[in-house]
């Protein structure tokens, strides 16, 4: 695994301030659990997909899961991304509903979910060396995938008792995408990892606008080329903490 910077740029009081006070007004009425999970999974299907560039804009999103329609000029691809995302929103509240922790089977179901009709590959690590575009850090040999998937896993099984569930869900994310083990689709997986881990302690999910996508493409490759996490781990934290917004607004309370 990549060394990790000793510094975490995450206000972890904070975070927990902002959970406690959240925690204070559970459980939310369903009607708002319901508004709020609805606009989160457009929201966060948008702009997942947008990063790796889906061309669906959030109207066009919304209409798509929503309704059902097919929108003109948009390619299949371009739907069935949108689509199998909200699945995969779906199975994670599942795991988590189950009290599952990340393993390699569940990895590889949520995967599966992500390139569902558009991978022939999907849920199976990849058997080819790939490249990230104008990235200087180089994915792991595919012959060295299922090595270091492995390793992986044993860190994560002692990171998960002894990190913070933010800088975890950072972390899970971040070294998944250095390792790249599938052919397509990592970026959204590990979007939806670090997803799972903030569900599983009991945050809001987090979403990464596109318009912060050179800046996300910038941290992560600085943990690929150097190991910094420093500047992801800042970013991720800002936005945990703007992932409150939604509740505090629907609950009626001041920031």
């Amino acid at each position: 695994m990549t060394t990790p910077s000793p510094t975490p740029s995450i206000d972890f009081v904070q975070l927990d301030a902002l959970k406690a006070r959240l925690d204070r007004h559970r459980p939310l009425p369903p009607d708002m659990v319901a508004e709020l999970r609805a606009d989160m999974v457009l929201r966060y299907t948008f702009h997942s997909n947008a990063i790796e560039g889906n061309t669906l804009t959030l109207m066009e999103t919304k209409v798509v899961l929503e309704d059902g329609v097919t929108i003109g000029g948009k390619s299949m691809r371009e739907h069935l991304e949108a689509i199998n995302h909200r699945e995969a929103i779906g199975f994670l509240e599942e795991v988590v509903q189950d009290g599952r922790g990340l393993d390699e089977r569940t990895l590889k179901d949520l995967h599966q979910l992500v390139l569902r009709g558009i991978a022939d590959d999907a849920g199976r690590y990849r058997t080819r060396n790939v490249i990230i575009s104008g990235a200087g850090h180089t994915p792991p040999d595919a012959l060295h995938v299922q090595e270091r998937m492995a390793t992986f896993f044993g860190w994560y099984a002692d990171a998960a008792v002894r990190l913070h569930p933010v800088e975890l869900a950072a972390r899970v994310h971040a070294d998944f995408v250095v390792i790249h083990p599938f052919t397509d689709g990592n970026g959204r997986t590990a979007r939806l990892l670090m997803n799972l881990e903030l569900m599983r302690a009991g945050f809001p999910t987090v979403i990464i606008p596109v318009e912060q996508r050179a800046a996300y493409y910038e941290h992560l490759d600085a943990i690929g080329v150097r190991g910094d996490y420093a500047p992801l781990l800042a970013q991720i934290g800002a936005l945990v903490a703007a992932s409150f917004e939604p509740y505090w607004r629907l609950l009626g309370t001041a920031a």
